[in-house]
């Protein structure tokens, strides 16, 4: 099935090189300026840093719209493009909340200081902003053949289900068959070393708790991916979109774990809003968007999303979970 592309890769390879270097631009500037020497992030700093990437990303897709609608001179099509990424965003930041609860287990399973923790995600969004290019990038080859996106669809609905179905678990890095590959295989030393992934002691070469804890951090996120990209590529066929939205929630998931660590346990309902995100989008890949000749409506699908998200944190707020 051979689609049309309003931002094909061959006409805007230099935006995508462009937009990298942005990215590593602030990275750059978060690392060596504002985070030079590792220290607590405060409930202050990790708000001021939510606004500034949730600002940078508004600030993009009102950019996106503006050119969208000098390129092809259409208000409809203009509109199209900024919400497929505000669509994008919002259903690749819900789902990052996830992310947020393997966090707060790992760095407490592995006695991880808090002031160490932001070169972990540091580097660990760094590892993810390379592996979510690779997905997406063979995600825009396969998801051209509609047996493809049935079978991601199909995919997607299943893993709704289980998440709604399945009873909590907790989180047991120690059983995580990457782990104990590590201790296997390499030498990891017994207790923190500052803030070094990797230190010499009588003329050998230890990793520290703190790369073990990157290590599994970069698993997992390879894992929370395979959810995500299918699920954003449900929202549009773009990968110029799939690709800057997905971006831009990453950056800023680091400051989202300091800002809502200390609460994230209260959303104990919001796994069911996630799991119908799936499973809805699932729906959108294996049946909705034929019903609408091969587009469901992107704002419809913007408040649906948004009704799930909200409505189980609101629940979570006034419904108290059953136990501690």
């Amino acid at each position: 099935m051979t689609q049309t592309l309003l931002f094909p890769f061959v006409d805007y390879w230099w935006f995508y090189l462009g937009f990298i270097a942005f990215v590593i631009a602030m990275l750059a500037l978060d690392l060596g300026v504002f985070h030079k020497h590792s220290h607590t992030v405060g409930f202050k700093e990790a708000t001021l840093w939510s606004i500034v990437w949730v600002s940078l990303a508004l600030l993009f897709n009102a950019g996106l719209y503006y050119y969208s609608l000098h390129k092809f001179g259409d208000s409809e099509v203009a509109k199209n493009v900024s919400l497929q990424f505000l669509t994008g965003y919002v259903i690749e930041k819900s789902l990052s909340i996830d992310n947020i609860f393997v966090f707060v287990v790992v760095f407490g399973f592995f006695g991880v200081p808090a002031k160490y923790q932001h070169r972990v995600l540091f580097y660990g969004i760094i590892g993810a902003l390379i592996f979510r290019a690779i997905f997406i990038a063979l995600g825009s080859l396969l998801m051209q053949y509609q047996a493809v996106v049935i079978i991601f669809g199909a995919f997607l609905i299943i893993t709704g289900v289980k998440m709604m179905f399945q009873p909590d678990k907790e989180v047991d890095p120690s059983q995580n068959w990457i782990i104990r590959f590590m201790k296997r295989h390499i030498r990891v030393a017994d207790r923190m070393h500052e803030d070094h992934f990797f230190i010499k002691e009588n003329g050998l070469k230890y990793a520290t708790p703190l790369f073990v804890a990157l290590v599994f951090l970069e698993f997992t996120d390879v894992i929370f991916a395979v959810d995500s990209v299918p699920a954003i590529f449900a929202i549009t066929n773009e990968p110029l979109l799939v690709f800057t939205s997905n971006i831009f929630a990453i950056l800023g998931l680091r400051s989202l774990y300091f800002l809502l660590a200390g609460v994230v346990d209260k959303f104990h309902l919001l796994k069911y809003g996630l799991a119908a995100v799936l499973v809805f989008v699932g729906l959108k890949m294996v049946w909705l968007n034929k019903l609408f000749d091969g587009h469901f409506p992107i704002g419809v699908s913007l408040a649906v999303i948004a009704f799930f998200i909200g409505g189980s944190i609101v629940a979570s707020l006034l419904i108290k979970p059953k136990k501690a």
